[in-house]
């Protein structure tokens, strides 16, 4: 394939977004995963729920939301200070241990990332990371007002990059990332980092689904939706090989 740039999705492919785990839990004792788990779900759903009503809010805003719904439901008690040392945490996500080394691997390529971040957020996110040093551009959702994986997004990359879709190989451990990207009409290589296999073994451990299992299930697993992304890897570190195939 000819491949003149490479794409990612921000949170979940090249930012762990399980890391909030740690503030969390230090914040609530004890709750720090269920937290986590719920957080990711309710952000998600917040972002399709507000593309579909056409009531846009930014990631920050979105976030922020679906951490308060979160620390409701859940019955804690917190103050100020609590909420937004948890919510700068999003500011300082740790990167996954092979994400600098294959950006780095990839040079000579367009890099960049597509993602529903806000552009404040995504701005301070890479350059604490390092990766404003090796990535080309970071392209926010923000200018079209509509989140992934509505069609109206990855039309930025074309814009941003001056590639065409053909050109482009899009990155993402998110399957409904994934499944957008492939039906715009992006190469797309979804990072399976959970198998089925491990799943299934998670399941039969205990009588109990813990949290992040559940998690697991529900956003690791590809969707049903009769669209399939053209490779399945399972680590970033794998990306080189894969686009430098003729």
């Amino acid at each position: 394939m000819t491949i003149q740039a490479v794409v990612f999705d921000a949170y979940g492919t090249l930012y762990d977004i399980q890391s909030v785990a740690a503030i969390t839990e230090e914040a609530f004792p004890g709750y720090g995963e269920i937290i986590t788990q719920i957080w990711r779900i309710k952000q998600l759903e917040y972002t399709w729920l507000r593309s579909l009503m056409r009531r846009y809010e930014d990631f920050s805003a979105i976030t922020r939301d679906s951490l308060a719904y979160t620390i409701r439901v859940l019955g804690l008690k917190h103050d100020a200070a609590t909420f937004e040392r948890i919510m700068d945490k999003y500011l300082h996500l740790d990167l996954y241990p092979d994400a600098l080394v294959t950006l780095a691997a990839l040079k000579g390529r367009k890099l960049a990332i597509l993602s529903n971040g806000s552009t404040a957020m995504l701005n301070v996110l890479v350059r604490h990371s390092g990766l404003d040093r090796v990535l080309d551009a970071t392209i926010s959702i923000d200018s079209q007002r509509i989140f992934k994986p509505a069609p109206d997004a990855y039309t930025l990359i074309e814009a941003t990059l001056r590639v065409t879709p053909t050109e482009v190989l899009f990155v993402s451990s998110n399957p409904w990332d994934a499944c957008g990207a492939k039906a715009f009409g992006l190469n797309v290589a979804w990072i399976e980092r959970v198998t089925p296999e491990a799943m299934a073994l998670a399941c039969v451990k205990s009588d109990v689904v813990p949290p992040l299992t559940m998690f697991k299930a529900i956003r690791t697993q590809m969707d049903e939706l009769g669209i399939q992304p053209d490779y399945r890897i399972h680590a970033l570190s794998e990306l080189p090989d894969l686009v430098a195939r003729p």
